[in-house]
């Protein structure tokens, strides 16, 4: 009780640490890349292209002798250019096509006359004033190819999808440590690979790609980390992480100021995690996953680099914790029975339905995780949309996230899980109809209210997966934790789409993720809370602990002596892979 941020860092030991901040450093690359699109992919003002030199340009009353003079005028899509060639002709430019005046006496902006429309085989005419090139300007993404730049965000997040399932499964096969090494110099690469694409299909194949290795560092890296710091540590270890992820996000903003070719910005963000590529071939694999396959040997070796890194004189013996281990699994095994009988048997996602209280408890918990993204993603791609400073508002929504999981932490302790979701999630939901009665002028409150928005989902976005952990039995955990993964992917891959409905209706966005969160936050009153209760080993425990409130009546598992589960501690008795 009472355990801190501080009493996190405190209760880390030197080894623990200097692992810790060198996985949750690279982090911050995976939020980089989430969100290099926000400004990669930017669609500035454009007119088609003009098919000749210009002699002069008519923008309403204002007439110039360039059309860059004009862009500082140009508010909406609906405006049109009027320039005239140096051989007398006069051109209408619209963003998607351009037409020729057939009587061209006089250069003014109204015409009445008959004009012939043609397509923009010229290319076209891009506003640099602000980025001075984005990959829709280099591939002209805009009109009939709209649709193009559209699916770069929602790409990347498939492969995100993707990513996560194949390095989740190959790092429990391979160990965590090739896994770590593999993605952190695949990050590295691939990043630097996107800003040298020479067509937009190679482009999307390998931010594809990128998507892949940075969503699979991301999974291997938390169950890395809880593999290595102790029980009490877990759950702040674990939002610690997600704060890393958004640190990225600020040096989005920083980068996207400061430099304005998208290639160069690709770049840039790719060499910011350099130091930890050079350097993670050290990390050693965790004993955790050594003793599972059996590698005595090699498990004794980094406890033993452990103990001298940690100055202890007397590090603990790989072969104590296997007869202390093996003698607790011979007792439960004969004192419970049938916990035996249901761990030995296979389980599938059926199991999460076996029975209405399981079902609707299932069907809320991947509401929850598809919500949580959903809304985290919707208030981080749309916060450039928001008036004012796109960088400064972009790095507002990425620090807003700091003290979030601070928040969260300290509810789950003193709170409880549902007491600290349910709050939150329903908060969520009233900002975002407040947001709709902002007028549009008053940007700086708009950027306050987004901000609270992108808090409270963040709240409850870093909450659910301890939650879900939590909620159900040891057989089905880890099929309860992963299916929850999986609704939070696809949400990420919908949150896209959701915020181009922007151009249907500004507030459609908001609109969704405010329904979407209330009927979360009502669903989960419905939920048991979990704080203080033992973790259930079998279905039937697990329903019984929405029926009543005292603790599950079930049989728990053997409980280990306090000395060796202080030594085993630090491999971790659980492991729940949690991701963005």
């Amino acid at each position: 009780e009472g355990f801190s941020s501080v009493n996190f860092f405190l209760s880390l030991y030197r080894f623990q640490a200097c692992v810790y901040f060198a996985c949750v450093f690279q982090a911050m690359s995976c939020g980089i890349h989430y969100l290099a699109s926000v400004f990669m992919a930017v669609t500035p003002n454009f007119v088609c292209g003009i098919p000749g030199n210009v002699s002069s340009v008519l923008f309403y009353n204002s007439s110039e002798s360039s059309i860059e003079d004009i862009w500082t005028l140009w508010t909406s899509t609906e405006n049109y250019i009027v320039v005239q060639l140096e051989n007398g002709e006069i051109w209408e430019l619209n963003q998607c096509s351009r037409s020729k005046r057939e009587v061209s006496l006089d250069l003014a902006y109204e015409y009445k006359g008959n004009k012939s429309v043609f397509s923009c085989s010229d290319g076209f005419l891009y506003d640099d004033t602000k980025w001075k090139s984005t990959v829709v300007t280099q591939w002209d993404l805009v009109c009939d190819r709209e649709w193009l730049a559209k699916l770069i965000q929602p790409t990347f997040m498939l492969g995100v999808l993707i990513g996560a399932v194949i390095f989740g499964d190959i790092a429990d096969r391979v160990g965590r440590q090739r896994v770590i090494w593999f993605t952190s110099a695949g990050q590295f690469v691939f990043g630097i690979a996107v800003a040298f694409t020479f067509d937009y299909y190679s482009f999307v194949i390998v931010r594809f790609l990128l998507a892949m290795v940075s969503s699979g560092y991301l999974v291997v890296a938390f169950v890395y980390v809880t593999e290595f710091v102790g029980i009490k540590a877990r759950t702040w270890a674990s939002m610690h992480v997600h704060a890393f992820f958004a640190m990225g996000i600020m040096i989005v903003a920083l980068v996207g100021f400061l430099v304005r070719t998208w290639w160069v910005y690709q770049i840039f963000l790719s060499i910011s995690t350099l130091p930890f590529v050079l350097c993670c071939w050290m990390l050693p694999e965790t004993p955790f996953w050594l003793l599972s396959e059996e590698r005595y040997e090699d498990a004794q070796k980094v406890i033993n680099v452990m103990a001298r890194w940690n100055k202890v004189s007397t590090p603990c013996k790989v072969s104590e914790l296997c007869s202390v281990q093996q003698d607790d699994l011979v007792s439960g095994r004969t004192g419970d029975n049938e916990v035996d009988m249901s761990s030995t048997k296979k389980h599938n996602i059926l199991d999460l339905f076996c029975n209405w209280h399981i079902a609707r408890r299932t069907i809320t918990v991947w509401l929850i995780w598809f919500t949580g993204s959903l809304g985290y993603y919707v208030f981080s791609l749309s916060s450039v949309s928001l008036g004012g400073n796109e960088y400064l508002n972009l790095f507002l929504i990425g620090a807003v996230e700091l003290p979030c999981y601070i928040i969260a932490c300290i509810g789950m302790d003193k709170l409880g899980r549902r007491n600290t979701l349910i709050p939150f999630l329903i908060l969520s939901a009233l900002i975002c109809v407040l947001i709709m009665f902002i007028p549009q002028d008053f940007n700086i409150l708009i950027i306050l209210a987004n901000m609270a928005g992108k808090f409270s989902i963040g709240v409850a976005f870093g909450l659910i997966y301890l939650y879900t952990a939590e909620l159900y039995p040891t057989i089905v955990r880890s099929l309860a934790v992963g299916s929850g993964s999986m609704m939070c992917r696809a949400g990420s891959v919908v949150a896209p789409f959701c915020v181009y409905l922007r151009s249907v209706w500004i507030f459609m966005p908001l609109l969704l993720v405010g329904i979407m969160a209330l009927l979360s936050g009502i669903l989960t009153i419905m939920l048991p809370e979990t704080l203080g209760k033992p973790l259930t080993n079998t279905l039937m425990e697990a329903t019984e602990m929405g029926r009543n409130k005292k603790s599950c009546s079930g049989k728990t598992p053997p409980a280990h002596s306090g000395a060796t589960l202080e030594k085993i501690e630090m491999f971790g008795q659980e492991r729940v892979s949690t991701e963005k």
